[in-house]
């Protein structure tokens, strides 16, 4: 008989695998769903929702204040000003005006970090966490800051699940559809 490890992918998208399971600051994580996101006809990333509990439900996964973290994992080369307005692009589909205005600093911190992340490549990685109302970026492994502000983490998955999600399909994936 033989035993799965937590190396053992749960899915594989494009050429990407994930992990079924990931620990985050001494916490297990499940992957909730994953997917890819294209555009037009490019594949641009996949991502994988990692949460503590599984839902099919966006608005109680947006609604829930427990840590969540998102993986992309690039599948073309962007420049970072690129990658940053898709996911402006994304806040601001999703984001009513009182909200926008609530997190404009909070926004501004976001966009310098993603800054720092720099021009990315084909099989980069970027990982957003977060957990206590502070949204951390990392790059390749490496932390390239946090934004604390409280609805931010909200708004920032509202990207992929809110009701004007950037792919409709990528988020039916990341839901476990």
């Amino acid at each position: 008989m033989a035993l799965f490890s937590n190396s053992v992918p749960a899915a594989e998208i494009a050429g990407v695998k994930l992990e079924d399971r990931q620990t985050i600051a001494s916490q297990e994580f499940q992957l909730n769903g994953a997917g890819l996101r294209t555009k037009v006809f490019f594949k641009v990333y996949v991502a994988g929702l990692y949460v503590r509990t599984k839902s099919t439900n966006a608005q109680a996964l947006l609604d829930s204040r427990e840590p969540w973290r998102m993986r992309l994992q690039l599948l073309r080369d962007l420049e970072a000003e690129a990658l940053l307005g898709a996911l402006k692009d994304g806040l601001n589909a999703n984001l009513g005006e009182p909200d926008k205005a609530a997190l404009a600093g909070a926004i501004e911190q976001f966009s310098t970090l993603m800054r720092r992340v720099g021009n990315a490549r084909s099989g980069d990685v970027v990982v957003l966490d977060y957990a206590n109302d502070k949204v951390s970026v990392s790059f390749n492994g490496e932390l390239k800051g946090s934004v604390e502000a409280q609805r931010f983490g909200r708004g920032l998955l509202s990207i992929w699940l809110g009701d004007h999600p950037v792919d409709g399909d990528l988020k039916k994936a990341l839901l476990g559809g």
